[in-house]
């Protein structure tokens, strides 16, 4: 008998069918055998339940061929094992339809050739049965212990897919999205990719343990669940597309042992992400640090090895997630990103919080490659790709990164030059993620800090910032216009949208206040800062002096 379940060709093989033979449906042989089932009665629908085998004299057999066609195709729909026939006064042949129809769906026509006792072969079949799910029961509970000792021991989810292949005798694959991926044996390794692709297409997402066709092998597939999410799955190869409940049963135990072993490590993630993210911080704000944590933390030190600080700053849209669900968002979220960051090669150190995550990209870089953004544009790009798939809950991202540095006393440095890039976003139409493309507004911002910036703002603006206010004019806007213009008065009437006298006029009223020389190339530039510098006093391009 099959080690797992009891089949058609299992049965076949008792004393009480030595006088049996198969006349349709030789194929399906292997169909599994649950109960056997003296079935008498044309109406049958409410008797079977389906893996059935069916025994019956063939009195209830219609003896007309349409009626018969639909009579076996019914057994067929309910999913029955095989039907077994005494050939006698009731039931001569099969016809030949009966036997293309049970070919064509490989479900099983046996004939006795004599006369045979039903009830000792219910008898025989049925303590087979109960003796076998006595000895499934039992198989079950041994495996159900060892994969709870194989969990705690090193590396136990390969050592569960062990004990699984050792008893099943087929490839097993665990697949994650968040988390390595096991098989055994290693030749199994080949089936990885083409079940993430189902995965990645939706098809085995969240599902319920079942079985699916992978490049036409077929797979049982059973999830692994904790914290009321689906971990990963269980990939167990067949021979056939069809299994059973015990088959699911042992894959339902092995579950449970390998979500055990993903919850203690993500404990042990969670209480190290909590260091980790301490200690980033403390290095973003200039906080003395463990020399201990820094061996931990950081990659070694060396000629080569530079940094720089990558900042990811999200709106502030109101989720209405309690405190648990925003900190596994939060873990979920530096686990993904430190996936990132080492398939780009990089050292990552970060720390997350509700509104920004900020990480201490290390890379190893010749000289001549240190300033190279490649790497980095890249990820910034992935990240738009992830924001919309919806990784930050549908939050908007900006990003923001530094220049390259080397000492980890420049971290602080780093930092306040990532946030600046941020700054200017949140007043500019500025494209770059890169600190070193500011240009003018390292300076002013250094300025601004200094508390300089107002003062040198009025000095070349309040005058024409007052006539606007008193006379309800639009010298400030025409200003500006024209400065971004290069002082072409063509294209500044254009885009202020007003004929050339009226642009004259007012050029005239700009000149009568600033001085005839305010386009000489002292003024010029000192007037295009000063306005830059009010957008960035304002925070917000919206929010200028009022035109």
């Amino acid at each position: 008998m099959n080690e797992l379940s009891l089949t058609v060709r299992d049965v076949l093989a008792r004393d009480s069918f030595k006088d049996a033979r198969v006349v349709a449906g030789r194929n399906g042989l292997d169909r599994h055998v649950k109960w056997s089932h003296v079935l008498e009665v044309r109406d049958f629908g409410a008797l079977v339940n389906g893996g059935e085998l069916i025994l019956t004299t063939g009195i209830a057999l219609p003896h007309d061929l349409p009626t018969h066609l639909h009579y076996i195709k019914q057994l067929i729909e309910t999913d029955v094992a095989c039907i077994c026939i005494e050939k006698g006064i009731y039931y001569k042949e099969t016809p030949k339809e009966i036997i293309e129809l049970a070919d064509e769906h490989n479900f099983p026509i046996i004939l006795f050739d004599r006369t045979v006792k039903f009830v000792d072969i219910t008898q025989d079949l049925h303590t087979l049965l109960i003796n076998h799910h006595h000895e499934m029961l039992s198989k079950l509970d041994t495996l159900s212990r060892r994969f709870n000792e194989l969990s705690l021991m090193p590396n136990g989810i390969l050592k569960i897919l062990h004990e699984l292949h050792s008893f099943f005798k087929h490839n097993v694959l665990f697949i994650s999205e968040g988390a390595k991926s096991h098989y055994y044996p290693i030749e199994s390794m080949c089936w990885e990719h083409p079940i993430q692709n189902l995965m990645q297409n939706g098809s085995i997402r969240n599902l319920k343990q079942d079985i699916f066709l992978v490049e036409k092998t077929p797979f049982a597939v059973s999830p692994v669940n904790g914290l009321g999410q689906t971990l990963g799955h269980i990939c167990l190869q067949l021979k056939q597309s069809i299994s059973n409940e015990f088959t699911f049963l042992i894959l339902d135990r092995a579950s449970l042992a390998i979500a055990q072993i993903l919850l203690r490590n993500r404990t042990i993630e969670e209480r190290k992400q909590h260091n980790e993210d301490e200690f980033v911080r403390k290095l973003l704000h200039g906080q003395p640090v463990e020399q201990v944590d820094i061996q931990t933390y950081l990659p070694t030190k060396s000629r080569n090895m530079h940094y720089r600080i990558f900042v990811i700053q999200l709106d502030t849209l109101n989720s209405g997630l309690d405190e648990q669900s925003c900190e596994e968002i939060r873990l979920q979220q530096s686990m993904a990103i430190r996936s990132l960051f080492k398939r780009h090669s990089f050292f990552p150190a970060l720390t997350v919080n509700k509104n920004e995550i900020t990480i201490i990209a290390s890379f190893i870089a010749a000289d001549h490659q240190v300033k190279d953004n490649t790497r980095f544009i890249q990820i910034a790009e992935q990240f738009m790709n992830m924001n919309d798939n919806n990784f930050f809950n549908s939050r908007t991202c900006t990003i923001g990164i530094s220049f390259v540095h080397h000492d980890i006393s420049k971290i602080e440095q780093g930092y306040k030059e990532a946030k600046n890039v941020l700054t200017i976003k949140e007043t500019f139409p500025f494209e770059s993620n890169f600190y070193e493309d500011l240009g003018i507004y390292r300076i002013l911002l250094i300025v601004k800090d200094l508390g300089y910036l107002d003062s040198y703002v009025e000095d070349y603006l309040q005058a024409i910032v007052e006539h606007d206010k008193q006379t309800d004019s639009h010298l400030f806007n025409t200003l500006r216009i024209y400065l971004e213009c290069g002082g072409s008065k063509k294209e500044t009437a254009e885009r202020l949208f007003i004929v050339r006298q009226t642009l004259y006029h007012r050029l005239e009223k700009i000149e009568s206040i600033l001085g005839k020389d305010f386009m000489s190339p002292l003024n010029r530039v000192a007037l295009e800062v000063a306005i830059m510098a009010n957008q960035l006093i304002s925070h917000n391009i919206n929010n200028v002096i009022k035109q």
